[in-house]
């Protein structure tokens, strides 16, 4: 069990450290940042290489942004055997709506609640 926590951690710190790499050696903006990690994370998954991280990582590969990627692609394919090309679109948000719903409430009452700057 100690071994499944010290990977978690591993990997997780990985994805981290990939991100940091882009604000500061590649001068991303935050949302380049984001949005090339989902992606890489929806490349990985397409080419069924995420599934295995996550057997291997546990919550270290589930918890970066790298997962919402692989929550995409895996809910487009789904989808897809269902109920064809409209099946794509509609699979990735039937899968990630919770997760945006959340952000957005949770968002707002931040901003509520704190003085937000910008």
């Amino acid at each position: 069990m100690l071994a499944m926590f010290f990977w978690a951690f591993v990997v997780g710190g990985l994805i981290c450290v990939v991100g940091q790499l882009l604000f500061d050696v590649v001068k991303f903006p935050p949302a380049y940042a984001m949005s090339f990690l989902v992606v890489v994370g929806s490349v990985l998954s397409g080419l069924g290489l995420y599934e295995p991280l996550i057997d291997f990582a546990g919550a270290g590969a589930t918890i970066p942004i790298m997962s919402f990627g692989n929550s995409l692609v895996n809910g487009a394919m789904q989808e897809s055997q269902e109920h064809g090309i409209i099946g794509v679109l509609t699979g990735m948000f039937e899968v990630t709506s919770s997760g945006i719903s959340a952000a957005i409430v949770f968002g707002f009452l931040g901003a509520l609640l704190f003085n937000p700057k910008g």
